[in-house]
């Protein structure tokens, strides 16, 4: 059964667009990016115990070398997308080889440090990336002659890279290395003596998380068709961050669950609520609070406590 369920869930998601309007479609589609970005923040936070607070560069920077390379190089899709994936992945190995020097409260700290210098560029290359007017202009692939400019096929593109995505890191946390992953979160120094390269295993999925982030970036250019330093500030960061925690860190539905509560909270309830963000720290605080694991562990907590109470 929890073998069918993915797939099950796959189906009616891939459904939406038959009965759902463009808003509601587009907002899908959102909603998927973000749970993307914040799956690939979770496997620093959740698995790796590795809090960062700059995890937004890796998304805008995917972004922004993909407009760029398409707006003043003239190139296609098909080089501009691997050349984003590539460069990204690429600075966040240094990044990451970088943040990991310290640990805890300094890695937090080294990663805001690095991603506030992204930001503080994109904004003041004006050169580079036109400063606060952003790039605009931009166009949607057209994989095997498939255009992607109609809301309803773009949704389902998100969601088949969403579902591979979400599969590759399913795989990968429980995979050997997923378990020393997790061993170097729970009892660092035991791996270290048991003869495991902790900074190693914590810089390859800091290389990871990167790409995955890239990812999401360039699934974001490719939805707004615009791109603004905003998009690599410290607040985009607490965002996936909260999503993670909200939806359970260390879990794989966890991030998909806290990404689809905060986009709904910030593209929807943000319409009738003027002040969503206090809407937001509440339910934040009331999920800290009622369910200090995040919703994920904490619903299937409940639900196990009624099986066995039915039993």
């Amino acid at each position: 059964m929890k073998r069918l369920a993915p797939i099950l869930l796959l189906v009616i998601l891939a459904t939406v667009p038959w009965f759902a309007g463009e808003y509601y479609v587009n907002l899908g589609s959102q909603i998927m990016i973000a749970a993307i970005f914040a799956a690939s923040l979770n496997l620093l936070v959740g698995y790796g115990g590795l809090t960062s607070l700059g995890h937004a560069t890796y998304l805008g920077l995917s972004a922004y070398i993909s407009a760029w390379l398409a707006l003043r190089m003239g190139l296609g899709h098909g080089v501009t997308a691997p050349a984003a994936l590539i460069l990204t992945t690429l600075i966040g190995a240094a990044f990451g080889w970088i943040s990991l020097r310290a640990s805890g409260l300094g890695f937090l700290m080294l990663t805001l440090a690095l991603s506030q210098i992204v930001w503080g560029l994109g904004y003041r290359w004006v050169a580079l990336t036109n400063g606060d007017n952003g790039l605009s202009g931009l166009t949607r692939p057209a994989p095997f002659g498939i255009s992607l400019e109609d809301s309803n096929a773009y949704y389902w593109f998100v969601l088949i890279i969403a579902a591979l995505t979400l599969y590759v890191i399913a795989r990968l946390v429980k995979s050997p290395f997923g378990a020393s992953l997790r061993g170097t979160r729970d009892q660092e120094r035991r791996m270290s003596s048991l003869g495991f390269n902790v900074w190693m295993i914590r810089w390859v999925t800091f290389v990871i998380a990167s790409f995955m982030g890239a990812v999401a970036g360039l699934l974001y250019i490719y939805f707004h068709k615009y791109i603004h330093p905003s998009v690599m500030s410290t607040t985009v960061s607490a965002e996936a961050l909260l999503s993670v925690i909200a939806g359970g860190a260390g879990t794989l539905g966890g991030p998909l669950v806290g990404a689809t509560l905060v986009m709904l909270l910030k593209n929807y309830v943000s319409a009738y609520v003027e002040h969503w963000n206090m809407l937001l720290g509440a339910v934040f605080l009331f999920i800290v609070i009622v369910l200090p694991n995040g919703l994920v562990p904490g619903i299937g907590a409940f639900l196990q406590r009624i099986r066995g109470g039915q039993k």
